[in-house]
């Protein structure tokens, strides 16, 4: 929709939202008094309305950036920058696979408003995966998301002029700073952002004192600070997808920038790998827990397939890279994509277990000397990722791996 609104910013609320999407003209049937606002929100970063005509139960979704972090006030500030640049990622990834992404009906990037689709018939996967659901799909269309946003954004596919053009639009320096502190700096050091309880100290003055641990983080850190190879999400956890037994949705892209082609892979696999510790406690019956721990896995291996096989076909199909013919330059690209995201993936382990922002999958064990056990074994098997990840050759190797941490 092309309207222009032209108010100025301030933060919305239940009422001035209606001014933003009056406008529009999305509720045919509905004056403005008779739609029903609810502020939905539950992050951080953004305020979220959910607004719905009450007689056809239409609805749709406006999300809002702040300028500044709500889990700390305004003495963190934050760009509302932002906002333009997750509405551009939904439209850039809407491209190639727009059934796995909420559709854009406006943005207004001085307002920090992205109007979107509402996905209420959907649930978040951190959730659904905690209650011990399973979701057929979930794997081949994170594989497919992650493979087609990866490639149609990649030098691979690309003019060289425009993707450096795509560079510049999806500069995202202060969200950046978030992720370059909280995943691969503060967790690793004695900082005050950390978060955890003091009888894991032993454990994690370990991690503080490994220096072969250090060294591996300190590259992954520059590989994420330098290597501007696709068009990211930035922050593909369990908790950034909506799904239902016949759809997946991705969202919240507004960490986007270009970086490293296996960070998205390893915060995915990463939040896979904590639910797959903690069903040891959620999922109390035996038979059950076997096979949600045996569904995570296999979802772990399929998307990585899927990835793998769909890359390998759009490059095959449309790589304008002068050596997509010479032998051996795809496999290294995807084996060095794989190898590097397990080490990405011990960081998002281990920072959602001591750092500052946490994991309910974890953190909703009820006892609590049950909960100090997994993130003991959390803290061990990230640290195990980070040093061996070029040990692991395939994506099974891996998977029995964790099957037996």
């Amino acid at each position: 929709m092309s309207v222009q609104v032209k108010l100025a910013y301030e933060p919305l609320n239940e009422q001035t939202v209606l001014d933003v999407i009056k406008p529009l003209n999305f509720f045919e049937t509905a004056s403005s008094n008779e739609l029903v606002v609810q502020e939905i929100g539950d992050g951080n970063l953004n305020l979220v309305f959910r607004i719905q005509d009450p007689h056809t139960k239409q609805a749709l979704i406006v999300k809002q950036a702040l300028p500044y972090a709500k889990v700390v006030g305004e003495s963190w500030p934050l760009t509302l920058d932002r906002a333009r640049i997750e509405s551009d990622a939904l439209v850039q990834e809407a491209e190639s696979v727009p059934h796995l992404v909420p559709k854009v009906y406006y943005s207004d990037p001085q307002l920090a408003v992205t109007v979107m689709e509402d996905l209420s018939d959907h649930v978040i996967l951190r959730k659904g995966l905690i209650e011990g659901n399973t979701y057929p799909q979930l794997a081949e269309d994170i594989g497919t998301f992650a493979a087609n946003t990866a490639f149609y954004s990649s030098d691979f596919y690309l003019h060289p002029f425009e993707k450096k053009d795509r560079v510049k639009k999806f500069s995202n320096p202060e969200l950046c700073k978030i992720t370059e502190d909280l995943v691969f700096t503060d967790p690793f050091f004695n900082h005050d952002t950390n978060d955890f309880p003091s009888e894991l100290q032993k454990e994690v003055e370990k991690i503080w004192t490994d220096q072969p641990l250090l060294r591996e983080v300190a590259q992954l850190r520059f590989s994420f600070l330098t290597r501007a190879e696709i068009l990211l999400h930035g922050d593909l956890h369990t908790g950034s997808v909506f799904v239902k037994s016949d759809s997946t949705k991705v969202i919240d892209p507004e960490f986007a920038f270009y970086g490293p082609a296996g960070f998205d892979l390893a915060h995915f696999f990463a939040n896979l790998i904590l639910n797959h510790l903690s069903q040891n406690v959620h999922a109390r019956e035996p038979f059950h827990r076997e096979s949600v721990q045996s569904y995570l896995l296999q979802t772990i291996e399929k998307t990585w397939e899927t990835y793998r096989k769909t890359f390998k076909e759009l490059w095959h199909e449309k790589s304008s890279d002068p050596f997509a013919k010479t032998e051996g330059v795809l496999e290294n690209f995807l084996q060095y994509t794989f190898q590097e995201a397990i080490g990405f993936a011990g960081c998002e382990v281990i920072r959602r277990t001591i750092g500052l922002a946490h994991v309910a999958d974890l953190d909703s064990i009820k006892q609590k000397d049950i909960e100090l056990f997994y993130k003991k074994k959390a803290l061990e098997l990230g640290s195990c990722l980070i040093k061996n990840q070029r040990k692991f050759t395939s994506i099974t190797q891996l998977t029995e791996w964790i099957r037996g941490a």
